[in-house]
């Protein structure tokens, strides 16, 4: 049976935008995401490689006009760059509630960038990638305009297939790296990284001249590549991709545009660079849910799911999409639940005026079951639940979850399976 139109946009939120196909050798590829979703702006992320002898351009950020304007002067370039800062793609072809078109704006005249961030700053920029009502830019990005004469694609990344990282590059950089893969799989080239070594200064060279670096230059991308390798690790990153790694007509190699990827685990020891996460952009749920290590996606329809592991949620999207109802959102709990992240996952649910009913899905491998009937049971009496619920559960502890949810008076349906607790649960909204 096709995924429904729910279960594919389950899986999208579930990998995030973040999420990058990257190709690891001329033949394979792997999805490589973030598990939490740290977003950085651009010039965040810039500041990061800055700070570790990276090549960047020359940038200022200002949150006002006046500083913008001063910011263009000081930087005293031949050619500046603005950009409206927020974290969709597409701002070059984006359109501002203000009338101007394009976030990004280039100019040879210092004296006009105060009145461009004017028409930028407080206004809401719509792009592809945005909700319909755009984004509001809150900071602009004045930097250096650099002329490129050759763009070429470089990456390092976490391989499970290696147990570490490895670089990727391409010769072909400034478009998306899959379409090179797809198309001219020799131009993918791959270096295993050793974790204890780091990189060597032969693999940097190769890489570099792999990418089309000749003369000075390559020892120059050499030298980028081992600064970038070095970012890596400080930040505890799993993805550093830089496209385009360029070069200048002035013989400059200079990374134009990065994505860094940060590891959850690793938020104890970064708490300055988790510090600088944007969620001014994120739903207010799925920020809310992140606070109770929940996963949150919204939808269109009007029943509620409540799932613990992606793959059941997609599977629980499909099967009330068959039976005729539609998801309203569905709520992941993940793996080591208590009691108060169920109650928190009811709040949530209830909290969205869309919700007629809640379907309760839990397979208990690591998952006790009985956990999650008490948290069901305090959730329902002390939020007063208004709207039908219909709960299965299967897997540890269940008898006793059973018990519980049995004993305590409240009117919850039981469902024998899957199939049944969806049928129940569109049924519960047709007597409606």
């Amino acid at each position: 049976m096709a995924a429904s139109m729910a279960s594919q946009a389950v899986a999208r939120g579930l990998h995030g935008a973040s999420a990058k196909y990257l190709f690891l050798d001329k033949f394979k590829c792997a999805r490589v995401s973030s598990r939490r979703w740290l977003n950085l702006q651009e010039y965040q992320s810039k500041k990061l490689m800055q700070e570790s002898g990276v090549t960047v351009q020359r940038f200022y950020v200002a949150d006002n006009p006046p500083d913008a304007l001063q910011a263009a002067k000081r930087l005293n370039a031949k050619e500046i760059v603005l950009k409206a800062q927020i974290l969709a793609g597409g701002r070059g072809k984006g359109v501002f509630n203000s009338g101007l078109k394009g976030g990004v704006h280039l100019t040879k005249d210092p004296s006009v960038v105060g009145e461009l961030a004017s028409k930028m700053l407080g206004y809401s920029l719509t792009t592809k990638q945005t909700p319909k009502e755009g984004v509001e830019v809150k900071t602009v990005m004045v930097a250096e305009a650099l002329d490129i004469t050759r763009e070429t694609y470089f990456a390092i990344l976490m391989d499970r297939a290696c147990n570490g990282p490895v670089m990727v590059g391409s010769p072909q950089g400034g478009m998306d790296i899959e379409e090179v893969a797809d198309k001219s799989p020799e131009l993918i080239f791959k270096e295993v990284i050793d974790i204890f070594e780091g990189v060597r200064d032969d693999q940097a060279l190769r890489m570099a001249a792999n990418l089309g670096f000749k003369g000075p230059l390559e020892r120059q991308a050499a030298d980028q590549i081992m600064r970038l390798y070095d970012l890596f690790l400080k930040v505890d990153a799993t993805q550093v991709e830089v496209n385009p790694l360029g070069e200048t007509p002035e013989g400059q190699v200079v990374c134009f545009d990065a994505k860094i990827s940060f590891d959850d685990n690793a938020e104890f020891r970064q708490k300055a660079v988790f510090a600088m996460g944007d969620m001014s952009e994120s739903d207010p749920t799925e920020t809310e849910a992140a606070k109770w290590d929940l996963k949150y996606i919204g939808l269109d329809g009007n029943i509620a799911c409540f799932v613990n592991g992606a793959g059941l949620a997609m599977a629980t999207c499909d099967i009330i999409d068959l039976h005729g109802g539609k998801p309203a959102n569905f709520l992941d709990l993940g793996g080591g639940v208590k009691e108060k992240q169920v109650y928190e996952a009811f709040k949530l649910l209830t909290a969205d005026p869309k919700v007629e009913a809640i379907l309760v899905n839990i397979f208990g491998g690591i998952v006790n079951c009985a956990i999650i009937a008490n948290g069901i049971t305090k959730a329902c009496r002390e939020l007063e639940l208004k709207v039908p619920l219909v709960v299965r559960l299967e897997g540890t502890n269940v008898q006793e979850a059973k018990r519980i949810l049995s004993e305590s008076g409240l009117p919850i349906v039981a469902a024998n399976d899957l199939d049944d607790a969806a049928k129940k649960a569109v049924a519960a909204i047709t007597r409606k």
